[in-house]
């Protein structure tokens, strides 16, 4: 039985005892790292303050780790290695198979702290959990990923491949997924046979610490999985370290830019996954009240704060008369403190986000843009003090506006207005980012060339976040990924991007009365 159902943890919460509420939390604690499978405090006197977003109280502080601290965390990761990649792929499957039950086992758990310090609605928490979850689901096949291939390649001779992890690999995890992100790495990093240092966002590191926590009772041996945390100095210590083969990064442009640079100079692998602006086609003959819908679930979901938000919708021809009806839709929704039953969408992440947002705003104002619905200024009774910014809707403004060439990362929609498919298409193409996109249309024909025609790595027809599941991969494209997107997440993709080849070419001898004669020529293998 997992002790932690029914005592608490070093972390504070269990899996039946764990926040419910925004209440003020009396003596918060300060947030641990974690190497060789136990929880540490740092000796550090330089830390982070994480707040609930929803009352900006107190929730933890994170260190500034020393790299002294660092060390032994990268340290842990490597003395781990050898031993965890010469373990079998089924025996590594056992334990990934224990891990996806304490995960769902620790839930509701892992949902409440991801509300508590990053603001999300207690049932998006939980979807940011499911996500993760079943790419730790789809990382128990190891055994399929892992299989090798084999061909006789001459009379007596056969060519092998084996795929084998590439050691120690590190994660740098954004704030706006603190379970899912960190699951699209762990389980595929893992069962191919590699070490993780991890590094949780410095603005909600607490459902990585259950993590951590959920992959030691699992059995995942020490130094197998560890987690570090800090902000720059942290990141940069990663970048620079000999022991570190790769490097998996979720967040914005300029940072992933940065990492991405850094990391291939110092002969690391890097996938990068940075910014987007999500764009939505809306052709009048789709189903209205149905696309209505999903725009506002899309663009207001998560406060906006996704990198597959739904930021801009292009209503073509007559769907331009449709805003009234779109307006009313985001001004029926609840925003609230995301432990609140009838939450739609929580608080943005930190008063500067908040800050941030309403200047786009303020700046599309200036620019002579429309706001049809304005978010500015509002606030709960109940929790006055938390970084609100309420759906905004933003209309008549054109592709050169501040707020439609930034990624907002908030609750605001941008519309912009065109006559036909194809000017659309050349619009969203026109846009430097490339994650995703999706068209409305019950039109076979024009979903068709929709799809050939343009540039983004997810597409959705009919449907406003075409975003992949675990079988398949997270596949953006343009100033969207680092590196013109060759490493992508999840899926049989960051299988490679965890793996290397080994190709071996074996030469067995003939029967003894029939023997070969040594050439000087090159081998045809024919």
């Amino acid at each position: 039985m997992d002790n932690s159902s029914t005592k608490e943890s070093v972390l504070g919460s269990s899996a039946s005892s764990f926040p419910r509420s925004h209440d003020k939390i009396s003596a918060p604690k300060d947030t641990p790292f974690f190497v060789d499978n136990e929880f540490r405090f740092s000796s550090t006197k330089d830390f982070i303050d994480v707040h609930d977003p929803a009352t900006n109280n107190l929730v933890s502080r994170v260190p500034k780790l020393s790299n002294t601290e660092l060390e032994e965390a990268v340290l842990s990761a490597e003395k781990a290695f050898p031993g965890w990649q010469s373990m079998s792929t089924i025996a590594r499957q056992q334990i990934m198979f224990r891990y996806v039950g304490l995960i769902r086992e620790h839930w509701d758990r892992l949902a409440a702290v991801i509300t508590l310090e990053q603001g999300k609605t207690v049932a998006d928490s939980k979807g940011d959990v499911l996500r993760g979850l079943q790419v730790a689901e789809a990382a128990c096949a190891g055994p399929e990923y892992m299989k090798g291939e084999v061909l006789e390649v001459a009379k007596d001779m056969e060519t092998r491949t084996y795929r084998e992890p590439l050691g120690v690999v590190a994660v740098i995890c954004p704030f706006n997924f603190p379970a899912m992100i960190p699951l699209w790495c762990i389980p595929i990093a893992t069962i191919t046979g590699n070490t993780v240092v991890l590094k949780p966002s410095e603005r909600a590191p607490g459902a990585a610490m259950i993590l951590a926590e959920l992959a030691e009772k699992a059995g995942f041996p020490k130094g197998v999985i560890n987690v570090v945390h800090g902000a720059h100095d942290t990141v940069n210590f990663l970048l620079d370290s000999p022991a570190i083969k790769a490097i998996s990064f979720v967040g914005s442009n300029k940072a992933g830019e940065y990492i991405f640079t850094k990391g291939s100079e110092n002969g690391k692998r890097v996938q990068a996954n940075l910014g987007a602006k999500n764009h939505a086609v809306v052709l009048p003959d789709c189903d209205k009240d149905s696309t209505l819908d999903a725009i506002i679930a899309a663009a207001f979901g998560a406060a906006g704060q996704r990198c597959m938000a739904l930021s801009a919708i292009v209503l073509v021809g007559e769907t331009q008369s449709w805003l009234p009806e779109l307006v009313k839709r985001a001004q029926a929704l609840s925003v609230n403190g995301g432990f609140e039953a009838n939450a739609d969408l929580g608080p943005v992440v930190t008063p500067q986000s908040k800050a941030r947002i309403e200047g786009l705003i303020k700046s599309a104002e200036a620019e002579g843009a429309k706001i049809l619905c304005d978010g500015r200024g509002f606030k709960p009774a109940a929790y006055p003090n938390g970084n609100w910014v309420a759906p905004t809707i933003i209309s008549e403004l054109n592709p050169t506006m501040e707020c439609y060439k930034e990624e907002i990362f908030g609750p605001v929609l941008v519309c912009l207005q065109v006559q036909s498919l194809d000017e659309a298409i050349q619009l969203v193409n026109d846009n430097p980012y490339g994650n995703g996109t999706a068209v409305f249309t019950s039109s076979g024909v024009s979903a068709e060339r929709f799809r050939k025609n343009i540039q983004a790595g997810q597409v959705g027809v009919n449907v406003p976040i075409p975003v992949p599941l675990p079988m398949f991969s997270f596949t953006g494209n343009k100033k969207s990924v680092a590196g013109g997107g060759a490493n992508t997440f999840y899926g049989r993709p960051g299988v490679n991007f965890y793996t290397q080849l080994k190709t071996v070419t074996s030469k067995w001898a003939g029967r003894d009365d029939q023997p070969t004669k040594n050439t000087l020529s090159m081998p045809t293998h024919s």
